[in-house]
């Protein structure tokens, strides 16, 4: 699609974790530590990492589903923080909580991609540039100011009360910029999350992050889909978008 055909758009949000910022070496960073700390090198940091996230996906589901009340994502980390301790053998109970604590807030200490800080910059020239993350708000603030991320604003999941792929997450995102869904594109490395994002009628751009989920990364390698702008970096979207 060209940037004609974009024309009406005003606003480009993003989705963070693996899009924007490198979650996995960031939270296997400070696993490192942790583990140092309490002796249990023979845990993979980045097994460990990748075990947190796991638990990511099916903790959303469970709010919904409307099986529980919506709760902070800084809040469904903590909790899978302690699964990730059980199932690696670690006592949670021997560790002080205010040190599990800290480690839980390693997702608030995200470094951007070498690109994202300049590409949002760039975007920001034209367009509202915000995220639509299913991080809580004050995870984003925190991210934003340690990282250099130059949001318009900070949209977190209680904005919607929902986490994506559930449509109000998209559609209360949109009220919220008092914007019509197609006046608004959304930035993802997941192919999933645009596909959500478009049946909502928003646009989409998707980017290449080859290595969001390490160097044997096997989904989101190539666009399932033609979405409206495909981009190799947020740079080159910007870009494309004419910035």
């Amino acid at each position: 699609m060209s940037v004609e055909q974009l024309k009406d758009v005003k606003a480009v949000i993003f989705d963070v974790f693996g899009t924007v910022v490198d979650w996995r070496t960031g939270v296997s960073r400070e696993a490192a530590a942790f583990l140092t700390r309490h002796n249990r090198q023979d845990i993979n940091p980045d097994d460990f990492a990748d075990c947190w996230r796991d638990f990511y996906a099916p903790a959303m589901a469970e709010v919904n589903s409307g099986r529980r009340p919506f709760v902070r994502l800084d809040i469904l980390h903590r909790e899978n923080l302690d699964k990730v301790l059980e199932k690696l053998g670690i006592d949670a109970a021997a560790i002080p909580h205010s040190e599990l604590d800290e480690l839980n807030r390693a997702w608030h200490r995200l470094d951007p991609w070498p690109d994202s800080v300049q590409g949002i910059q760039r975007l920001k020239k034209r367009f509202i540039v915000a995220p639509l993350s299913n991080g809580n708000i004050i995870l984003m603030i925190n991210m934003a100011k340690r990282a250099g991320l130059p949001w318009d604003a900070i949209l977190g999941a209680e904005v919607a009360g929902i986490y994506k792929p559930m449509p109000e997450a998209y559609l209360r995102t949109a009220d919220i910029l008092a914007m019509r869904p197609e006046e608004i594109c959304l930035v993802a490395a997941h192919n999933d999350d645009l596909a959500a994002a478009r049946k909502c009628g928003l646009r989409t751009a998707f980017v290449l992050r080859p290595t969001d989920h390490g160097p044997n990364q096997k989904t989101d390698l190539c666009p399932t889909q033609e979405w409206d702008v495909i981009a190799d970096t947020i740079d080159d979207l910007a870009a494309k978008l004419g910035t």
